[in-house]
């Protein structure tokens, strides 16, 4: 069977953040609101300045992708070790408020993907850690909700940016599970990611997993957990050996 022969009633599954969206800009922004608005809370309540140094988003975003703690962040920008929780639980606060959220963008040629697993006959099926609602406002705000068929998203607001395995784990296992009671076909598929929780939650689904270096994670990171295969991006991965393989059994 060729790449574009594919079942109609096949599922894929994919993360949302990362694959579909860009969030670093978002993460950036949200880390140096957090640091201005320590630093004017700092001089309200014991007038004088508190002396920081933000990272520039290269190293941010470096940092993160890397895996290194928010705590650790924290420190090498200046932040004294008792205001650091401080910090934390401000991020946490905000990261999600639709004055952020807007600087969320669709990843380079995610669109395209999708718009490619369609015409293959594809049920494209997403597994996020994101709220529900908070995926269909961009999706609608960018004219792809007509091409997502679900959407298995977590309650909490927050859960996107804690990254919990375990939570992801259930949440596929619910997605695959609701897709076989509908009569779909889980097997052979894929669960694209762009995190350690994606790989992980595939690799206990029992199928394969695509890892991709434009979301959160760097290539060294991400090759820790031995994913099927990593890709550059969501494009990339439509296209790449693993998918059609796994195409071409079902």
């Amino acid at each position: 069977m060729s790449l574009f022969q594919a079942p109609s009633r096949q599922v894929l599954f994919c993360d949302f953040d990362g694959p579909i969206v860009d969030v670093s800009e978002r993460y950036y922004r949200t880390y140096r609101l957090g640091l201005s608005t320590l630093q004017a809370s700092h001089q309200e309540r014991h007038g004088e300045s508190l002396t920081l140094q933000p990272l520039s988003k290269k190293q941010f975003w470096c940092m993160k992708r890397n895996r290194v703690a928010d705590t650790e962040i924290a420190f090498r920008s200046g932040v004294p070790e008792g205001l650091i929780e401080t910090l934390l639980q401000q991020v946490k606060r905000i990261v999600n408020h639709p004055h952020l959220l807007q600087w969320d963008t669709l990843q380079p040629g995610a669109e395209t993907a999708i718009h490619q697993l369609k015409r293959m006959g594809l049920r494209l099926v997403l597994v996020t850690l994101r709220h529900p609602r908070q995926v269909q406002a961009f999706l609608q705000a960018n004219d792809l909700s007509q091409h997502i068929d679900e959407i298995f998203g977590a309650s909490d607001m927050n859960a996107a940016h804690l990254n919990r395995a375990e939570q992801k784990v259930a949440l596929l296992e619910r997605a695959i599970a609701t897709q076989n009671s509908q009569g779909y076909q889980t097997h052979p598929t894929c669960m694209i990611g762009d995190t350690e929780a994606d790989i992980i939650a595939g690799q206990r689904a029992g199928i394969a997993t695509v890892a991709l270096t434009s979301g959160i994670r760097s290539q060294e990171y991400l090759r820790r957990y031995q994913p099927t295969s990593i890709e550059p991006n969501l494009l990339k991965a439509v296209q790449s050996r693993p998918m059609t393989q796994v195409l071409q059994v079902a």
